[in-house]
């Protein structure tokens, strides 16, 4: 009898089938060992960068303690004297006590510093060498950016970090020359507070809210495999992201652009910067801040609010 496989060349194609198989199998065997691989890769490295900072914040903190402990043998070391956040009340009467001060002519210093002694005019930090001495200075660096106000007795000297850090050219006076705008809202503005996963705005009279919109989307989270199902992950996230953004722009266009005087953004850093250096809207973010606000988004809008709303004084 003829194999009729054979005779009709069957035989070689089933021949090759096989081999396709076979090789499919080895293939699949070797795509889920790669797999696997960069799980345990991905996995590794996340442990690793965990141990790293672990590691990393133990080093800062023996630092410290080795700074301290040089400074009280030398006594060299050099702190604040005083740290406290301001708002309400309190901020109000810490602000009447300065606006208060009196001096001689070209007795009291006002001073932006928005990045360091380095971009100050040498004649004022010279100004500011004399007066809180060559150690002391470098707590003016470790306060920017910041509003200094200081009296050339050395009876007051103090770093305010408000909200709005104004564009003024450093000037001694007789007295501390400071605007209340810059610490509190005192027209009609929009804060908005934007994370990846939230949005909500609230326009305000003054410290009087007005109105607030506000919405959340689904974002995924975290992901712990490796490889091909890690970039399609990314890819993903980043795609909602986006389309959170864009409903965010889409909102305040709507709600504020040509409403308000002001515009202020506060939220995750890396999402306000992206937003306010994409939109368009009409005003523009007069000043942006990193908050941690949670919960529903008029809630978080209340925390986000207080916090951007807050001074930090320091005691030079």
């Amino acid at each position: 009898m003829f194999d009729l496989d054979e005779v009709l060349g069957r035989a070689q194609l089933k021949e090759r089938i096989d081999e396709l198989e076979a090789e499919n199998d080895r293939l699949r065997e070797r795509y889920e060992a790669e797999s696997d691989r960069r799980a345990k890769a991905a996995t590794a490295r996340q442990e690793a960068e965990e141990q790293l900072n672990r590691l990393e914040d133990r080093i800062a903190q023996l630092e410290g303690e080795l700074e301290r402990t040089n400074g009280e043998d030398d006594g060299a070391s050099v702190h604040v004297r005083r740290r406290e956040q301001l708002r309400g009340a309190r901020l109000d009467e810490v602000l009447d006590r300065l606006e208060s001060f009196q001096t001689g002519p070209e007795g009291a210093l006002t001073a932006v510093v928005e990045d360091g002694l380095a971009d100050l005019d040498p004649r004022i930090e010279r100004d500011l060498a004399e007066t809180l001495g060559r150690e002391r200075i470098a707590l003016v660096d470790d306060a920017a950016p910041c509003v200094i106000c200081l009296d050339d007795a050395g009876l007051v000297s103090v770093a305010l970090e408000p909200p709005i850090l104004p564009d003024r050219e450093p000037a001694w006076n007789d007295r501390l020359t400071l605007d209340r705008e810059w610490f509190q809202p005192t027209d009609r503005h929009a804060l908005a507070l934007v994370r990846t996963d939230l949005f909500a705005v609230g326009v305000y009279d003054g410290d009087e809210r007005l109105e607030v919109h506000g919405f959340e989307s689904e974002v995924k989270g975290s992901h712990s495999k490796g490889g091909f199902s890690q970039a399609r992950f990314e890819r993903i996230r980043d795609e909602q992201i986006d389309d959170h953004l864009e409903r965010a722009t889409a909102a305040l266009e709507e709600r504020v652009a040509g409403e308000v005087d002001r515009l202020y953004l506060a939220g995750q850093r890396g999402v306000v910067d992206t937003l306010a250096e994409e939109t368009s809207i009409d005003p523009a973010p007069a000043a942006t801040a990193a908050v941690d606000a949670t919960g529903n988004p008029e809630s978080a809008l209340e925390d986000a609010y207080r916090s951007f709303w807050t001074t930090e004084l320091q005691v030079l």
